[in-house]
């Protein structure tokens, strides 16, 4: 009995963004490290760059994660 599977683990309709290939994949595909999801829709992964570029300017931008600002360390 193997203690790890090998290869992608997935569900049919979880669709996926694969960085690698530059493609969207339904299952998944490729490994975990090379993928962005899983999304809903085919059309949903498709816009995975995009969505990760918006949530990143969301994160820099929210007060909760300024974390380089210049202080004595204290929260």
């Amino acid at each position: 009995m193997a203690l790890f599977r090998k290869g992608p683990v997935g569900k049919p309709g979880e669709w996926y963004y694969c960085v690698k290939h530059h493609k969207v994949e339904e299952g998944p595909e490729c490994r975990a490290a090379d993928r962005l999801g899983p999304y809903g829709t085919p059309e949903e992964a498709a816009r995975a760059l995009e969505t990760a570029q918006e949530r990143n300017a969301q994160w820099q931008n929210d007060p909760r994660w300024q974390d380089d600002a210049p202080g004595d360390g204290t929260p």
